[in-house]
Parts: structure tokens; C-alpha cells; sequence
């Protein structure tokens, strides 16, 4: 038998700052740009009950540490579940199995930090947050720690959900956050754009990009959904987490490619790729770059074997046992 901890989603949260979550996210990254194994989301849907089971896994040797995500939405239960099983890299046993639904929108936000710290110019000072979600808080949380904004300009549907994002937020940073009442306002002017949402097309004109912006979306990874339009990816450096994504499940790369706009070279480099140096990130500072994050096992597990060892070290969960193959596998 080996013992796991097992840790609560109340157990992990507020164990990192998202500062913390950016940097262990980032050396997830330079791991996958070195070689690190990852693939992409596997997805089943359901029709009846409508629901959606995915996974995702990841291997970082450098840290140690492998697994990933498997979580359910919907279903009879119209709710979703995150679990988190993370295996140590050297002998394979499992150290812990973690409920991942507060460390969602850090680890998520923390790759879109790692995509604006690369590609985003090194003077970038004004931001536009498209959605007002818990993903869209994560994305400007961990932003605001690689880049020091002047201002903030959030835009989502619904008045009553984007002024609280933004009082929120003005309150919390010290860049002036702001509601606008379309994505228009929101992203002229930005230096960086980030889209965070549910929306099934896409939420700005890809017209409306003025040179040198960097855009982060992370809002769909679906073939036929998608938060860029043609225009967007077009004018863009266009840089995924994973080079498999783009024409599996990169709705916006997918559609600009069946309109004849792109080739599948249109993809520059992975995320990981630059962050490891073995590929250049932006050029020039008139450069139009576009992170697209569909979630991978890179970032969660880099998050969670953080707070593994965060847990670990202040005596946090429980532990739960697991017998190994050798002694349960028995056929009898």
C-alpha cells in the first residue's frame, strides 16, 4: 500500500498567489518547450443527459511530477467536477489526488499570464478583458503580475456582471478598471486583449487589433466555437500551448484554415517552445500575437504539484491508500 494525500478544493485555496501559480506554470512550459510530454483534451459528449467528460495529461520530469485533468460537466447533475491525480515521475506512485476546482482559474489564468510575459510588448500598460466570469478574473489576477497596466477596460454582455468585475477589481489593482459598453471601446486602443467566455463566435473585430497587440484567448476549444474571427488569426503570429490543438479542438485556427485564409504553417511556434528559447517569441513591436490556451496537463500540473508540496510542507488533507498492481492484481 502507498499513502496519497487527498486535498479539498477549500484545502488549496488561497495556498498560492497567483504570482506563485505563474512561475510554476512557466517552468511547466520550459519543460514541455525541452520535450516534456502532453497532448491535447480528449472529450466525449453525451446528448442525453447532455454533459461532457474530458481529459488531459501532462509529464514534467524536471519537477517530478505527472498527470492531469478528468472532469465531468453536466450531466444529471447540471454542475461540474474537477479531479486532479498527480503521480510521482520516478517511481510512478500516486502522491496525491486533488479536487481542482479552486485552482482552476489561477492555473488557467497563470498560462495566459505566461503567454502575455512572452509575446505582449515589454511597455504594454492598457488591457481589455472580454468576459467577467471566474476565468476572466483569473486571466486579469494573474496578468497583473507580469505587466503593470494604467487601465483596465472590461466588456461583457451583461451591464450588471461587468461594472461589478470592474469595481472589483479597481478596488484590488492599482490600474483604473473600467466597464465599456461594447467590445469595440474595449479593445481599441489595448495594448493586450484578453478573451475569457462562453460566446460561440467571435467577440471582436479582428479590424479593430491596432499594431503591436498581443491577444490571449481561452474562452472555447471547440472546432466549431470560437472567440477570434478569420481576421484575427490571419494578421497574427499565432502561437498555441500545444501545436496538436491547433487542428483539433482551436476553433478559431480551424475555421480561418477551412476558409482558406491560413495553412497549418500559420502555426509559429507552441507556447512552450518560446518560453524554452528554442523559438522566437514577438519581433517587433508592430507585431499582432495571439496566445490561444485551450487548457493542457502543462499547467495543471505544474499547479498542483505546487500545492502538493505546499500542503505537504504545512501538514494539510488526508491520506488515502492505494494498493499496488503487484499485490491487487491478483485475477482470484
Amino acid at each position: 500500500m502507498t499513502d496519497t494525500l487527498f486535498l479539498t478544493s477549500a484545502a488549496v485555496d488561497g495556498l498560492a498567489t497567483p504570482a506563485e501559480y505563474v512561475d510554476a506554470v512557466r517552468e511547466g512550459y520550459r519543460q514541455r518547450g525541452d520535450g516534456a510530454p502532453a497532448q491535447p483534451r480528449s472529450k466525449f459528449l453525451r446528448a442525453d443527459p447532455e454533459g461532457m467528460l474530458t481529459s488531459y495529461a501532462a509529464v514534467l520530469p524536471e519537477t517530478g511530477a505527472m498527470g492531469g485533468y478528468m472532469y465531468s460537466a453536466g450531466f444529471g447533475a447540471g454542475d461540474a467536477w474537477f479531479m486532479t491525480p498527480l503521480f510521482d515521475a520516478e517511481s510512478g506512485a500516486p502522491l496525491a489526488l486533488l479536487d481542482g476546482a479552486s485552482m482552476n482559474p489561477f492555473k488557467t489564468g497563470a498560462a495566459g499570464a505566461v503567454g502575455v510575459d512572452e509575446l505582449a510588448r515589454a511597455d504594454a500598460d492598457a488591457l481589455a478583458v472580454i468576459g467577467s466570469g471566474a476565468q476572466a478574473r483569473g486571466q486579469l489576477r494573474a496578468t497583473a503580475t507580469v505587466r503593470e497596466f494604467d487601465e483596465v477596460r472590461v466588456y461583457s454582455p451583461t451591464p450588471a456582471n461587468r461594472e461589478a468585475f470592474a469595481a472589483d477589481f479597481d478596488a484590488d489593482l492599482e490600474a483604473d478598471v473600467r466597464a465599456v459598453d461594447s467590445s469595440t471601446a474595449a479593445v481599441t486602443g489595448a495594448d493586450v486583449v484578453i478573451t475569457a467566455t462562453k460566446a460561440s463566435e467571435p467577440v471582436f473585430d479582428g479590424d479593430d487589433l491596432e499594431p503591436g497587440t498581443h491577444v490571449t484567448a481561452m474562452g472555447q476549444y471547440s472546432p466549431d466555437k470560437r472567440e477570434l474571427d478569420t481576421t484575427t488569426i490571419e494578421r497574427a503570429t499565432y502561437v498555441p500551448d500545444l501545436r496538436e490543438r491547433a487542428t483539433v479542438d482551436a476553433g478559431s485556427f480551424i475555421q480561418a484554415l477551412e476558409a482558406g485564409a491560413i495553412t497549418e504553417d500559420h502555426v509559429h511556434a507552441e507556447l512552450g517552445e518560446i518560453v524554452a528559447g528554442n523559438a522566437p517569441g514577438r519581433t517587433s513591436d508592430d507585431e499582432i500575437t495571439v496566445f490561444d490556451s485551450g487548457g493542457t496537463g502543462i499547467e495543471t500540473v505544474a499547479a498542483a504539484y505546487m500545492l502538493y508540496e505546499r500542503a505537504s510542507e504545512r501538514g494539510l488533507g488526508q491520506t488515502i491508500e492505494f494498493a499496488p498492481a503487484s499485490e491487487a492484481l491478483t485475477g482470484d
